[in-house]
């Protein structure tokens, strides 16, 4: 910089100066207007996009399982009891069993649906369908989506999203780690759990299945409640209240 454009400079570098808050405001205002713009890209994706990271996460969170394999009692069991359940209302599902004593299951918005073997230990078929009903309402009632949005919008991820020059980011394991945390293992709310719930009992009606699963797979849940490992329980909470709740609708 050559002594003219020092002296151009000066003014504006004294003023500064003398208001420090003033820099401090331009530099706050870019970083929102950053952070704006990401949670913006986040707060807007399409499903099309929240099914390719749900698939990204189903695909590491397979790669750390032990899967059960085809001729696996496990895996067995789940193809008779999932039978015409391919899909439901327009979303193709996709089953495995986690070979696992931890009693759990999740879906997600791509189909993926995730059943621990500790969770098909303890229940029968049409609970184990109630289940997969209740994992499936999350999804079709916009609580994974919406998720997904905050998620992204509220962490390092936003980042790989906002930079992305193709539809969807392609996250690294790390990211992907931290998002299913964000989207699949925090505890639901109790508004989100009684639509889920509502949604499995429909669904558990269109296929003629026992009603009743629904409140005896509860109560199991219930005494369980009082010691063992669950980290279903962790994320879907109240499922005394939630029993007592789906009685009355049944009857």
């Amino acid at each position: 910089m050559n002594r003219r454009d020092i002296l151009l400079a000066a003014p504006a570098g004294i003023w500064l100066a003398a208001h420090p808050e003033a820099a401090l405001a331009r530099v706050d205002v870019g970083g929102m207007l950053g952070a704006a713009k990401d949670a913006a890209k986040a707060a807007t994706l399409s499903d099309e996009e929240v099914r390719a990271y749900a698939s990204q996460m189903a695909g590491l969170m397979d790669r750390k399982a032990q899967i059960a394999p085809s001729g696996n009692a496990y895996a067995k069991r789940l193809v008779v009891l999932t039978q015409g359940l391919g899909e439901d209302q327009g979303l193709r599902l996709n089953y495995k069993v986690y070979l696992t004593k931890d009693v759990n299951a999740f879906a997600m918005a791509d189909g993926t649906i995730r059943l621990y073997s500790g969770l098909m230990d303890m229940m029968t078929d049409d609970e184990i369908r109630y289940v997969i009903g209740h994992e499936i309402g999350h999804v079709k009632h916009g609580h994974s989506k919406k998720r997904m949005q905050t998620a992204l919008a509220s962490s390092a991820t936003q980042k790989a999203v906002a930079s992305s020059g193709s539809k969807h980011a392609h996250l690294a394991d790390g990211q992907l780690g931290d998002l299913f945390v964000k989207v699949v293992r925090a505890q639901h709310s109790q508004g989100n759990e009684r639509e889920a719930d509502d949604y499995a009992l429909q669904f558990m009606s269109r296929r003629k299945y026992d009603r009743k699963a629904a409140v005896s797979a509860l109560e199991k849940l219930v005494k369980l409640s009082g010691g063992g490992d669950s980290n279903w329980l962790s994320t879907h909470p109240s499922p005394k209240e939630r029993a007592e709740r789906m009685k009355k609708q049944i009857a």
